[in-house]
């Protein structure tokens, strides 16, 4: 009689288990079709499906760092619209999305998606709280390792989004921690890969300037003002405005 109770507890829990991952499954392919509209708006109606799944299997590898993706694209996208409180919301978000993207990169340490968006929501985060507080919080280390294990494990991944941050993190970094040329080295490794993206024609031309290459920098920003990116082409079109005077 024991036996079979213990049997039956055993099948009861691999039933429940196996039930839970079918419900976040079906979140998750609800949430991701959501967000691949890719607006301020879908990102939102996103983040509650995300977190259902993360509830229903907290487990989950890909629950977690799709909840990080989705919490830091959505505070990414408030800041670009220049909502009025978005400093709040990446302060906010990012520390969260900085929850979900530890746990998928503890559960999964050789995958790049739990690196690469830790990075990222440490980036958010310090959007919010600034540079300086982040890195008395301990974050420069862990974001920096973050970083360069996506890099190592797949550098192309996401249209190569860990050569870029790894060139905006060295570049971004106050001193003495700052290495403008190790930042001008994946700037041009990612520029060779992706010459036409307006986000890196605008973050290198911000390097460049500084490393005293207006010229060249002016180039870029001229590439990237024509882009007709909502956010990168007016940033772009306010540098040269500034650069000019």
């Amino acid at each position: 009689m024991r036996k079979k109770i213990i049997s039956l507890f055993c099948f009861l829990v691999l039933f429940l288990t196996c039930t839970a991952m079918v419900i976040a499954a079906d979140y998750l392919a609800e949430a991701d079709a959501i967000y691949e509209k890719d607006n301020l708006a879908s990102v939102a109606e996103s983040l509650p499906l995300y977190r259902k799944a993360v509830e229903e299997n907290p487990d989950s590898y890909e629950a977690n760092w799709k909840m990080a993706r989705a919490l830091r694209e959505y505070a990414d996208l408030s800041m670009q619209a220049e909502v009025a409180d978005w400093k709040d919301i990446c302060k906010t978000y990012g520390k969260e999305g900085l929850k979900f993207a530890e746990v998928a990169k503890d559960l999964e340490p050789d995958r790049v998606e739990g690196n690469l968006y830790y990075g990222l929501s440490a980036g958010t985060y310090s959007d919010g709280i600034s540079i300086l507080k982040a890195i008395k919080e301990g974050l420069r280390t862990k974001t920096e390792k973050a970083f360069e294990k996506a890099y190592e494990i797949d550098k192309m991944y996401d249209d190569a989004a860990p050569i870029l941050s790894l060139a905006r993190m060295w570049h971004q970094l106050p001193w003495p921690y700052q290495k403008e040329k190790t930042s001008e080295k994946y700037f041009e490794e990612y520029y060779q890969l992706f010459p036409d993206n307006p986000q890196g024609l605008v973050y290198y031309a911000e390097l460049l300037k500084d490393r005293g290459k207006k010229e060249q920098a002016i180039e870029l920003l001229n590439k990237a003002a024509q882009s007709g990116h909502p956010y990168f082409s007016k940033r772009a079109n306010e540098l040269l405005a500034k650069w000019s005077k």
